[in-house]
């Protein structure tokens, strides 16, 4: 009895795992880049927790929903310290509307506040020269992006969510 009863379990629990890795779809193709990360994220959606899509928290935050790339869906944001970690694929550029450029590491680090994400690592933007941008704000229609120094740019550029290309060094 407790063979048959160890082989239904095992089935059941088989399928339900099958069911559940399945349903996370596309998903499982960029965790191959962000183990860690990714692995949590995994471990997240078997326990049922959900969390909001990428573009909808930087909408709660006043934020631009294009300012990542558009496969970069994996995060990790904690309320409490309001620390974000956002998990990209590969090493990457995006080119936006107003010509702009931004890469991006396999994972950028902030603390997200409303209008505001600082003490940023692993994101850069051209200025005449690659430079590390270290904060991003916003304030009505315009997005500054400090890199040393302030530079101002249209919101309406980082609305839209882009692709981004894949380059061989940050």
């Amino acid at each position: 009895m407790d063979q048959i009863m160890n082989k239904v379990g095992a089935y059941w629990l088989n399928k339900r795992a099958s069911k559940e890795i399945s349903s996370a779809g596309d998903d499982i193709n960029s965790l191959s880049s962000s183990i860690e990360g990714g692995a949590k994220w995994l471990v997240n959606k078997l326990k049922g927790k959900m969390q909001k899509p990428l573009p909808d928290l930087l909408l709660e935050y006043d934020l631009p929903i294009g300012l990542f790339p558009r496969d970069a869906t994996n995060y990790e944001f904690n309320e409490e310290t309001r620390k974000l970690t956002v998990f990209i694929p590969s090493i990457c550029e995006v080119g936006y509307r107003d010509s702009s450029v931004l890469r991006f590491f396999t994972s950028v680090t902030g603390y997200l506040e409303k209008g505001k994400l600082a003490d940023i690592e692993g994101m850069k933007t051209k200025v005449l020269i690659w430079a590390k941008v270290t904060c991003v704000t916003t304030e009505g229609s315009k997005v500054h992006f400090t890199t040393g120094v302030k530079k101002t740019r249209s919101r309406g550029a980082y609305e839209v969510l882009r692709d981004g290309i894949s380059i061989d060094k940050f």
